[in-house]
């Protein structure tokens, strides 16, 4: 049977370490305003179809999980190894290379997906200011 006390409790402490690494991290911040930019534009575009929709939100979610699990990583790097040496500066990097490839990977799927769409209005619009 289930428990909704204990499903209440779980989803409970799943948000308060979202809302804890949004509070702590920056790069986390910034993926976040990314992620709605780009669920905004999924929501004004009626042309998408449901393909590119599913795409664009693996994809983000894919960075934003990733980064959660660099943080995690870099928390228990600095808590095993507290003094910096160059084997956890290496570690560090290799995971923020992770994200970095990731969110690359995320621009470009993006790009894919919304020129398309957007590139057709902006045609007509500079059509519009230069005639």
């Amino acid at each position: 049977m289930i428990s909704f006390r204990r499903l209440w409790k779980s989803l409970h402490y799943a948000i308060t370490g979202i809302v804890r690494i949004a509070e702590e991290e920056q790069s986390f911040r910034l993926q976040m305003l990314a992620a709605g930019g780009v669920f905004g534009l999924m929501i004004a575009m009626d042309s998408l179809q449901v393909w590119e929709r599913v795409a664009l939100t693996f994809i983000v979610l894919a960075v934003l999980v990733l980064e959660i699990i660099n943080s995690i990583f870099e928390r228990l790097i600095d808590a095993l190894q507290p003094r910096v040496s160059p084997m956890v500066k290496d570690m560090k990097d290799m995971m923020a290379g992770g994200v970095l490839l990731t969110s690359i990977a995320a621009a470009m799927v993006g790009y894919l997906i919304f020129w398309p769409h957007i590139f057709p209005t902006l045609e007509i619009l500079w059509r519009s200011i230069v005639i």
